[in-house]
């Protein structure tokens, strides 16, 4: 008997003003995401003189790990809304207290500071959106909030590396504050009211136990871990690595833009598409073998146009959107919106990933140069198939229909 949404018992209920809302606010939170993301290892590295910076996305991310593990105690305790507020108001601290400070290793901290604000602001307005969807239109409602990330999320790259051309990082900086002033006031204007009726305790072994037990759950998570070892590749070290071949600012900010457009034109399409016609597994397979193969040329290139590098680059993100779609589909078609333990447990994929590239990549860049990130990036991605094979699909509603007459 096929394991389809229809096994599944949750209590969900579409509120479609609330994800209109969250999505205007998903806008915003790409572009500023946009802006700073693919500069901190540049900061990092006039920080401190040395372009290996894994030490610093290292603390970084094992600060969030320890916090997201324990997330679902602050939201039982403030509720889901007064956290996202309070992750929000320390993120405005954080970057404020950076623009304050010279390029130094207090700095860095304030930066540290920041993404982890940041990244569990992004955590709880997920959270906040599977409160507000259904299993049924997982998919469109998960299609949409990403292509309006990645719309806001496909202007920032260009214009963070004209801003950092001409006024330094502290240009940057002042216009991510400004935009972090209207997320924050943006999500106390709809949020306000917002409850949860979370009663369970859990402790982190308990979580992982739980977690353990629903194979499918550690498949996709094992998906997004490869997923977010992607991304933790592709930040910390496709910026250091262009510059090295002689790009200007400008002409990275270029090529970041194009290679970004894969997840405004593909997401969305790709949503419907699992929803409507045959889930997520089969698209899954062969996002992971578009991307494992284009990441893989990235070792060979050796060439200094910036067309053959954004052509490449796009093809990569080709791979990297269908998945981030996909991934997020199939999970949340398995969880509802007071499995909070269970979203925790999902979101350590990206702490956990950039952790383990972190130190792999520090001990590594001590010896090798940076395109060989890519060579172990590759082999990372293609132990996604496993996984990818193993998973028992989620029908589309045309496969239940076909399966229902």
């Amino acid at each position: 008997m096929p394991n389809t949404i229809n096994n599944l018992k949750h209590h969900e209920k579409l509120n479609k003003k609330k994800i209109y809302l969250i999505n205007i606010i998903s806008f915003f939170f790409g572009f500023g995401l946009a802006l700073t993301s693919f500069l901190y290892s540049f900061y990092f590295e006039e920080a401190t003189g040395d372009s290996n910076v894994s030490n610093f996305y290292l603390a970084t991310h094992v600060i969030f790990l320890i916090i997201i593990l324990n997330l679902h105690k602050v939201i039982k305790s403030i509720g889901k809304s007064m956290a996202l507020y309070l992750f929000l108001f320390f993120k405005l601290l954080a970057i404020l207290l950076v623009l304050f400070l010279d390029i130094s290793l207090l700095g860095s901290l304030s930066i540290i500071a920041y993404i982890t604000f940041g990244n569990l602001a992004w955590v709880n307005l997920n959270i906040i959106l599977e409160s507000y969807s259904t299993d049924k239109m997982s998919g469109r409602i998960r299609g949409i909030f990403m292509t309006i990330v990645n719309t806001g999320f496909i202007f920032g790259p260009f214009l963070s590396m004209q801003l950092l051309g001409k006024y330094d990082f502290k240009g940057v900086f002042i216009v991510v504050l400004v935009i972090d002033a209207l997320i924050l006031l943006l999500s106390i204007f709809s949020f306000n009211n917002l409850k949860h009726t979370y009663k369970e305790s859990f402790t982190v072994g308990n979580l992982i136990k739980k977690a353990k037990k629903r194979k499918n759950v550690m498949r996709i998570y094992y998906i997004s871990y490869v997923l977010q070892f992607f991304y933790a590749t592709m930040i910390m070290y496709m910026p250091l690595h262009l510059r090295s071949i002689g790009f200007e600012f400008s002409e990275i900010g270029i090529i970041f833009t194009v290679m970004l457009l894969p997840f405004v034109i593909f997401q969305y399409p790709v949503g419907i598409l699992a929803d409507k016609k045959m889930g997520e597994k089969e698209l899954i397979i062969f996002a992971l073998m578009v991307m494992a193969l284009s990441t893989l040329s990235i070792f060979y290139i050796e060439s200094t146009s910036i067309f053959v590098w954004a052509v490449i680059l796009f093809a990569t993100r080709i791979g990297a959107s269908f998945i981030e779609i996909l991934r997020d589909s199939y999970f949340f078609k398995r969880i509802d919106g007071n499995d909070v333990e269970l979203i925790d447990f999902f979101k350590t994929a990206k702490p956990t990933a950039y952790i383990t590239f972190s130190l792999i990549s520090g001990v590594l860049l001590s010896f090798l140069e940076i395109n060989t990130m890519f060579l172990l990036l590759t082999i990372v991605i293609i132990s996604g198939l496993y996984p990818a094979f193993k998973l028992k699909d989620n029908l589309g509603e045309e496969e239940l229909k076909k399966l229902n007459s």
